[in-house]
């Protein structure tokens, strides 16, 4: 009989109890790979869109909640007149409630600003001007509302005609309604307001350059921020509190999974002391045992991380396919992802067995034979 053999055998001797242990520590990684990446999904939708649009720098004002606080739209023009600056437009954005869908990205863009270039029309038009009430529809945010063109889309208290249906490029464009800046000021009670100034600069400018425009655009607007584009989801601290939530979130089911794998191990040692006796007495060593032990722990926090990774990606599926969540963001399912949580589970098991290697260690021979 081998090492592994013994591991193996100490996990099937009580199947029931091995399988709920393998239950607890499944959900906990179920939940860190549905939490978590929910998150890491719409920091990487967020970015893709501003690399979409051509945004090289972002300017709001960020002091609460995912979405920053309106602020007037005079500041485009004094952003305008700065030096390295190609192209500004300004935007407003918010996250509303849309008919049957609890939440949905709606984008307020200045007419004739770069951020209607990327938007490539699949059905009907694009609003004629600015101050036409209508709406284009991101294809994802379509399906959605099952809207096509003609049909009406109510924002608020206002109906407004569905004009087009576009391909943004990006998970977060495709799953947004879009209207020109002045309606959206009009719908939303927020005339002379915007939330986002974009920039573009020169092609191929150095990262110094970038960094002086922030800082003079800070002087102008110092309660806001002017952060390059590629930084914004590092960097804000909306993103930075989805992240915390995600992964405290996921710590609470870890730590019911490390308790669940520990009780585990202990009822093993307790169940096993005159076994342990035996293979002190034939020459084992006590590291021997520790490790023993600690394998076999380590063997169900993998199993547990295989399990709870499937469980959390058929998860992150069905929350990226339900109304509530498509087209806002798509679900992360990357292989750094899954690493981290089979590597987190088999820490998970790690931890959870080093008391009942340490009290497997402890015992007497001649006392565990008596046992």
């Amino acid at each position: 009989m081998t090492f592994f053999t013994i591991v193996l055998r100490s996990l099937t001797r009580r199947p029931v109890r091995t399988c709920l242990t393998l239950v607890g520590i499944s959900i906990g990684i179920a939940a860190v790979v549905a939490l978590v990446g929910m998150a890491w999904g719409y920091e990487k939708g967020i970015g893709k869109q501003l690399d979409v649009m051509g945004i090289d720098v972002v300017v709001s004002n960020m002091s609460g909640g995912l979405m920053p606080k309106v602020f007037d739209e005079s500041l485009q023009n004094e952003v305008s007149k700065l030096p390295r600056v190609v192209a500004v437009t300004s935007a407003l954005m918010q996250m509303l409630s849309v008919e049957d869908a609890p939440i949905m990205m709606i984008s307020g863009r200045e007419w004739g600003g770069f951020a209607w270039d990327k938007l490539k029309v699949m059905s009907g038009r694009l609003p004629n001007d600015g101050n036409e009430k209508a709406v284009v529809l991101g294809h994802l945010a379509a399906e959605v509302l099952k809207k096509k063109v003609g049909d009406t889309v109510q924002i608020e208290s206002e109906e407004l005609v569905v004009v087009g249906i576009v391909d943004g490029q990006a998970m977060v464009e495709n799953g947004t309604v879009f209207l020109s800046l002045k309606v959206m000021q009009e719908v939303t009670g927020n005339q002379g307001k915007i939330n986002f100034v974009d920039i573009q600069v020169p092609p191929n400018s150095p990262k110094s350059e970038i960094e002086l425009l922030c800082k003079d655009i800070k002087v102008i607007f110092p309660e806001g921020r002017a952060m390059i584009a590629s930084e914004v989801v590092g960097t804000s601290q909306g993103f930075r509190v989805a992240r915390a939530m995600s992964w405290s979130t996921s710590l609470l089911a870890i730590i019911v999974g490390v308790l669940g794998v520990m009780n585990t191990m202990l009822m093993t040692v307790f169940e096993r002391t005159h076994e342990i006796g035996i293979l002190l007495a034939v020459g084992w060593r006590k590291s021997r045992i520790v490790c023993m032990v600690l394998y076999e722990s380590a063997l169900l926090g993998l199993l547990g991380g295989i399990v709870g990774v499937t469980l959390g990606a058929a998860g992150l599926l069905i929350l990226g396919s339900s109304p509530g969540i498509r087209g806002f963001l798509e679900p992360d399912l990357s292989p750094k992802l899954m690493i981290i949580s089979i590597a987190i589970a088999v820490v998970v098991g790690i931890v959870s067995g080093l008391y009942p290697a340490w009290r497997s260690s402890r015992l007497s021979p001649s006392v565990a034979l008596q046992s």
